[in-house]
């Protein structure tokens, strides 16, 4: 069964740090683009970071820019959300998710074929 499972979240300070984790399993993601999506309540699943299946291209989107960083381990199947210097507007859920092999890293939620149950940030002031 192919699975991937998130971990990290939880409640933090505005300004302080989180380490979110997403960990592969059922098969090898090494040669799948990864990405992190999140989801407030009320509102649509929005697109955060995303990086390539070699690991060598990343993208953000704008509001994350210089704060948060995606990275990947193929070796343990896993990949992850850096996010420092966190926002109220920060709180969501985080999902990661995985395109089919080979695909390039991609903003749309429709191109990702595999996907976390997500894990809760929550940012207080």
């Amino acid at each position: 069964q192919v699975q991937l499972v998130e971990s990290g979240g939880g409640l933090v300070q505005a300004g302080g740090s989180l380490r979110l984790s997403c960990v592969g399993s059922g098969r090898t993601f090494s040669r799948n683009a990864m990405g992190w999506f999140r989801q407030a309540p009320g509102k649509e699943r929005d697109f955060v970071a995303a990086i390539s299946w070699p690991g060598s291209r990343t993208d953000y989107t704008d509001s994350v820019k210089g704060r948060f960083t995606i990275s990947r381990d193929n070796a343990k199947n896993t990949v992850y959300l850096q996010m420092d210097s966190l926002k109220l507007e920060d709180t969501a859920i985080y999902y990661c998710a995985a395109r089919r092999e080979w695909g390039g890293s991609s903003r749309n939620v429709f191109d990702y074929a595999y996907w976390g149950q997500g894990t809760q940030v929550t940012v207080s002031s």
